[in-house]
């Protein structure tokens, strides 16, 4: 693999991918910038309700006329295979993009970014082999079984985080039931979606089936009000996902909502110190803290407490903050310049309430050019923060940790189920039942032991309470995109049987009116 720094050009502008073709859009078009230096790498369009429509349309077609849907799971896993062969091909030109278009480290899109994307198309491509129906044993004499079968037109709606993950594992689990898909990609991050649709097209996937919208919040309202659509998935804020829901529940339109998170950490008294600082700091900063299951929220068994808080303050004055194509980066740029300005206020808010901020909010970057301009900020930790702070209660999205002490394991549970969301959580200690004990009691999509994040596309992750509901990944992932349909197939003598019992039936009512003097 090349390990080449040097950052890509200027890109051709970005167009719309409908009916398996490049398209024009009928929008204005936006400026895609490179966080680290904020240039201008590329524009994208914004979808209006006609491009949305022409993509609903091609969906629907292809749907409709089963060219997708038609074939068998194994036939389309094959197409899943083929696809996730050629993303490791082009694996870095995907990284490179990827690292291009929100800012991370290069070495992060490739050991993350990238191998993720590729393990849930693997993923999908084989468990699309399970999706079989099942025979049923009925009282009546009749031959009874179950069909599972593709929902329709998906509309897969993805954030700017984690662009090719969070949209892969809706895209994948969505075409291996059989489904066709419209993506609209966040409107800042679209470069990585539309590279997909080219993949795809080359790996196998009929015109139509797959389909890409770039755009903003309107190009999202056309796409979920659109009634042709079968299916909503979307990562992204708590307020948008209501929204969402709000008009799907018009059209009775299912949806899978993986929101805003708060993610708890518990480190108790009994834990390795030293990883669990590691993990501590990795759990905030991952992906610059722009990570809905960041762990933001660290609790500290009192006995640790202050030494938890001395080595976090040493440990971020160190963590490498540098342009993202640069070897040695930890920590790259925000993705934009909304999120740097949202982080910004929320640590000069937190410094006016006599919260005490650990951190330089304006960071020394190393490497390239960034540093000229770009969307920087440090890692910052806040301490002194009361549970009912908005610093506590609120996604932040940035990286941004609260530290909080307790006293004991109910005090810990009590603290970390104190907040409106439940996305992910975990807890460090060398006690395996109280490991146990404390992940069954914490009200929490994803609990992780000892280690932030243990991801893998085998596993569900959603959420509990504000947080979303509906779970992505796993076997309850493809469930998702599937519908079942009963068939029952009444065997001949049964038939009679039931046709006799009605004209029984016929005859007894009309005895019934006759003696009642009934006159019909």
């Amino acid at each position: 693999m090349t390990t080449d720094t040097a950052r890509p050009g200027p890109l051709p502008p970005a167009r719309l991918f409908v009916d398996g073709t490049w398209q024009e859009g009928s929008g204005e078009r936006r400026d895609i910038l490179d966080p680290a230096t904020g240039a201008v790498v590329t524009t994208a369009v914004e979808a209006g309700p006609r491009d949305v429509t022409r993509a609903v349309d091609a969906a629907r077609r292809a749907f409709d006329a089963g060219p997708w849907a038609g074939t068998t799971p194994r036939e389309r896993g094959a197409v899943l295979l083929r696809a996730a062969g050629l993303l490791r091909e082009r694996a870095e030109e995907f990284a490179r993009l990827e690292s291009l278009d929100v800012g991370k480290p290069i070495t992060f899109t490739r050991a993350v970014d990238v191998p993720r994307t590729v393990e849930h198309l693997e993923y999908y491509a084989t468990a699309a082999v399970g999706i079989q129906g099942a025979t049923r044993t009925i009282a009546t004499p009749a031959f009874a079984y179950t069909r599972r079968e593709p929902l329709g037109v998906v509309a897969a709606i993805s954030p700017f985080n984690f662009p090719l993950i969070l949209s892969s594992i809706k895209i994948a689990a969505a075409l291996a039931a059989g489904n066709t898909v419209v993506h609209k990609p966040a409107e800042e991050t679209p470069l990585t979606a539309l590279a997909m649709a080219e993949l795809l097209r080359d790996a196998g996937v009929p015109d139509g089936v797959f389909n890409v919208v770039t755009g903003g919040a309107a190009t999202g309202e056309a796409l979920v009000r659109d009634p042709r659509v079968d299916k909503i998935a979307f990562t992204g804020s708590t307020a948008v996902g209501r929204a969402i829901a709000a008009t799907a529940a018009r059209t009775l339109t299912p949806v899978t909502l993986e929101l805003g998170g708060k993610g708890a950490h518990l480190v108790f008294a009994d834990a390795d110190l030293d990883a669990a600082v590691h993990t501590a700091v990795s759990a905030f900063v991952y992906n610059t803290g722009q990570f809905c299951m960041s762990g933001s929220r660290l609790l500290v068994e009192r006995p640790l407490y202050e030494d938890v808080v001395t080595a976090l303050g040493a440990a971020c004055a160190h963590v490498p903050v540098g342009d993202p194509f640069a070897e040695g980066t930890v920590v790259g740029p925000m993705a934009g310049p909304r999120h740097l300005r949202k982080v910004r206020d929320v640590l000069e808010r937190a410094a006016k309430d006599g919260v005490t901020v650990l951190g330089d909010a304006e960071p020394a970057v190393a490497g390239g050019d960034a540093g000229r301009g770009g969307f920087w900020i440090s890692p910052s930790v806040l301490t002194g923060v009361e549970q009912e702070s908005p610093y506590v209660q609120e996604e932040i999205f940035g990286p941004v940790l609260t530290v909080q002490p307790f006293d004991t394991e109910e005090e810990a549970v009590r603290l970390a189920n104190g907040t409106p969301y439940g996305l992910a959580a975990g807890l460090q200690t060398r006690d395996l039942t109280r490991a146990h004990r404390v992940a069954a009691r914490l009200r929490s999509g994803s609990v992780w032991v000892n280690a932030w994040p243990l991801l893998d596309a085998a596993m569900p992750s959603g959420g509990y309470g504000q947080s979303g509901y509906g779970r992505e990944g796993g076997p309850e992932g493809l469930d998702a995109y599937l519908q079942t349909k009963s068939v029952a197939i009444a065997m001949p003598d049964s038939a009679v049987a039931e046709s006799a019992v009605v004209d029984d039936t016929t005859r007894d009512d009309s005895t019934r009116d006759d003696d009642t003097g009934d006159d019909r």
